[in-house]
């Protein structure tokens, strides 16, 4: 059997969850308060996702990157693997804030969408 101790993220309660795994299996969840911490400890354990930030290179801009994100959390799995594809990237000024660069990199369910703006030479 295998425990899994977690800081919930969901609300400012800040619980401390316990999730115990035999197998393939969830066998107990403790310390949640709320639905929402309880459904959030299975993902965690069973599927974790994260939104990914970074910056892709910039042609022609005042900046030389812009600082993008993912529209909505990724497998951890696939981390890697698409930051190793926004680093071969080079998008053309000029860049709005909250533009999508990128819909749906690598087949993933999410977009890349830049947290500036960058304006062309």
């Amino acid at each position: 059997m295998t425990v899994y101790r977690f800081t919930c993220v969901i609300c400012p309660l800040s619980c401390s969850v316990e999730v115990e795994v035999e197998g393939d299996r969830i066998k107990e969840i403790r310390g949640f308060s709320c639905p929402r911490g309880k459904e959030w400890a299975v993902e965690e354990v069973l599927s974790p996702k994260r939104v990914v930030m970074t910056v892709i290179r910039v042609k022609g801009g005042k900046e030389p990157v812009v600082s993008v994100k993912t529209d909505s959390p990724i497998p951890k799995e696939r981390i890697r693997e698409l930051m190793s594809y926004l680093a071969t990237l080079e998008v053309e000024a000029p860049i709005s804030i909250g533009q999508v660069l990128i819909e749906r990199p690598l087949g993933l369910e999410t977009k890349v969408v830049a947290t500036r703006s960058v304006e062309a030479v």
